[in-house]
C-alpha cells in the first residue's frame, strides 16, 4: 500500500476533474454561443428582408404609384420629373439607395441614376414572374450585370421588386436597392438582444454546476478513501491471521510433535537398555499425538471457518468453538436457545462468529481462566453474543501494549463493528476476568 496522500495532493485529486468539467462546460457555452450567434443573425437577416419587402410595398404603392401617369411609359419629361420628385423626397434614404422602374419589355423608364433612363436590358425569369403574377420578391443583387454597374460603389445590395400599375392599366416593375449592411446590422441587433439572456443563462448554469461538481468529486474521493481503508484493513487482518496461525503452529503442534519425536527416540533407547515393554512407550506417544491432532483441528477451524449458512448455522459454529476451548481444560457453558440463527443476515452471523472466536481464542491463550460462558441471542431488532471468563483480565495499558506488539484481534473487531454500525463492549480489569460483547442492529 502507498503512503498517505498530502492535503494538497488530495485537493488536486478533487480539483482536477472539476477543472476538466469547468473547461468542458465553458467549451459548451462557447459552442452554444456561436450557434446562437449564427442562428440569431440569420433570423435577423430574414426579419430585415421582410421589413425591406414591406417598406418597398408601402413606398411603391403608397408613394410612387399615385403620381405615375401614362406618360411615364413614353418617358414624358413631366411624368418623369413628378416621379423623380416623389422618389427623391419620400423614397430614397440612407438604406434605400437606388430606384428603377421597368416596362415589361426591359426598358428602364425611370431611375434616380439618370444615365440608366431609356436603357433596355433583358428581365430575368423571376422579375417577369413577379411582374405578371403581382408578386413581391427579394434577392441579393447581382452587381456583375450591366444594368447594375452604377450600384457597384455601394457594395452588397438587397434588391426588392414588385409590380405597380399606370392609370391606363400598364404594369411596370418597381425595383428598390437596399444596402445589405443594414440587413446584417439588424441581425447583429437581434444577436445583441438575445446574447445577454442566452449566454447569461448558460454561464449561470455553469457557475451553479461547479459547486455541485466539486461536492460530487469530494464524495467520490471520500468513498475512494473509505474503500482504500477497508482494503488496508482486510490486508492487515489477513496478515495478522497468517502470523497468528504460524505462531500457533510453531508454539503448539510443531513443538508437541517435536517433543513426541524426541520422547520416542529417547524412550526407544532407554527401553532397549532396560528392557521396558514397548506398549507403555506407544501409549504415551499416542496420547501426545491425539492431543496434537485436537490442536490442529482447532486451528483448521481458524484457517477455514465454519459454514455459517449450513445446518445449525451460528449455533453449530459456536458449539465447535466451545469444544475447542473445552479441550484445553477450561469449563465452557454455551447458551444459544434464544438465537434465531437461520433468520440472521449473513453479515450479522459472520460478526457474531468472529467475536466469539476472538474472545475464546484469547481465553485459551492468555486469560488463564477456569471457566467461560458464551451467550448468543437475537430478537427482531438486534443480535448479540457475549463471552465472559473468570481469568486474569487486563488493564487498558496492557491492551495498548498488546496492540502495539501485533495482537490486534480486539482492535480489528472494533473496526468491523464500526463498519457494520454495531457496538463492541470490552469490560476487563486485572484479577476479575473479561467480558467481550458484540451487539449487531438488525433494523
Amino acid at each position: 500500500m502507498t503512503g498517505a496522500s498530502t492535503p494538497s495532493s488530495l485537493r488536486w485529486v478533487v480539483a482536477r476533474p472539476v477543472v476538466q468539467f469547468t473547461l468542458i462546460g465553458l467549451a459548451a457555452v462557447a459552442l452554444v454561443g456561436a450557434a446562437t450567434s449564427v442562428a440569431s443573425r440569420r433570423v435577423g437577416e430574414r426579419e430585415a428582408i421582410t421589413d425591406a419587402r414591406t417598406t418597398t410595398l408601402v413606398k411603391a404603392q403608397g408613394r410612387v404609384e399615385p403620381v405615375i401617369t401614362d406618360g411615364l411609359v413614353a418617358r414624358d419629361p413631366d411624368a418623369v420629373r413628378s416621379v423623380g420628385d416623389v422618389v427623391e423626397r419620400d423614397v430614397l434614404d440612407d438604406s434605400l439607395v437606388r430606384v428603377k422602374i421597368w416596362t415589361s419589355t426591359g426598358e428602364i423608364v425611370y431611375s434616380d441614376e439618370r444615365r440608366l433612363v431609356g436603357a433596355r436590358y433583358a428581365l430575368g425569369d423571376d422579375e417577369l414572374a413577379a411582374l405578371r403574377g403581382g408578386l413581391i420578391e427579394a434577392e441579393v443583387s447581382d452587381l456583375t450585370k450591366p444594368e447594375n454597374r452604377f450600384e457597384r460603389s455601394f457594395g452588397k445590395l438587397l434588391e426588392v421588386y414588385l409590380p405597380i400599375v399606370t392609370p391606363g392599366g400598364d404594369r411596370l416593375l418597381f425595383e428598390a436597392y437596399y444596402r445589405y449592411d443594414t440587413v446584417a446590422a439588424s441581425g447583429s441587433r437581434i444577436w445583441r438582444s438575445f446574447a445577454p439572456i442566452s449566454l447569461g443563462a448558460l454561464v449561470l448554469l455553469e457557475v451553479l454546476q461547479i459547486p455541485l461538481a466539486w461536492s460530487l468529486a469530494r464524495r467520490l474521493q471520500h468513498r475512494q478513501r473509505v474503500q482504500e481503508a477497508l482494503l488496508r484493513r482486510a490486508l492487515d487482518a489477513s496478515d495478522i491471521e497468517r502470523r497468528r496461525v504460524a505462531s500457533d503452529l510453531h508454539d503448539g503442534p510443531v513443538q508437541a510433535l517435536a517433543g513426541v519425536a524426541f520422547s520416542l527416540a529417547g524412550a526407544a533407547r532407554d527401553a532397549s537398555v532396560a528392557g521396558t515393554p514397548a506398549s507403555t512407550l506407544l501409549d504415551s506417544a499416542a496420547g501426545s499425538i491425539r492431543s496434537t491432532i485436537t490442536e490442529l483441528r482447532s486451528m483448521l477451524v481458524d484457517i477455514y471457518p465454519a459454514d455459517l449458512d449450513g445446518p445449525g448455522g451460528v449455533a453449530a459454529a459456536l458449539a465447535d468453538l466451545a469444544d475447542g476451548v473445552a479441550a484445553t481444560g477450561v469449563s465452557v457453558s454455551l447458551d444459544t436457545e434464544r438465537l434465531a440463527s437461520d433468520e440472521l443476515p449473513a453479515s450479522a452471523r459472520a460478526l457474531l462468529y468472529r467475536t466469539a472466536r476472538e474472545a475464546l481464542r484469547n481465553v485459551a491463550a492468555h486469560a488463564g481462566a477456569t471457566s467461560v460462558a458464551v451467550v448468543a441471542e437475537s430478537d427482531a431488532e438486534r443480535a448479540c453474543v457475549s463471552v465472559t471468563d473468570d481469568g486474569a483480565g487486563f488493564s487498558p495499558e496492557d491492551a495498548a501494549s498488546a496492540a502495539s506488539s501485533g495482537h490486534l484481534g480486539l482492535r480489528g473487531l472494533a473496526g468491523l463493528a464500526r463498519d457494520a454500525g454495531a457496538t463492541l463492549t470490552v469490560d476487563a480489569a486485572p484479577g476479575r476476568g473479561t467480558l467481550v460483547r458484540m451487539e449487531v442492529p438488525l433494523s
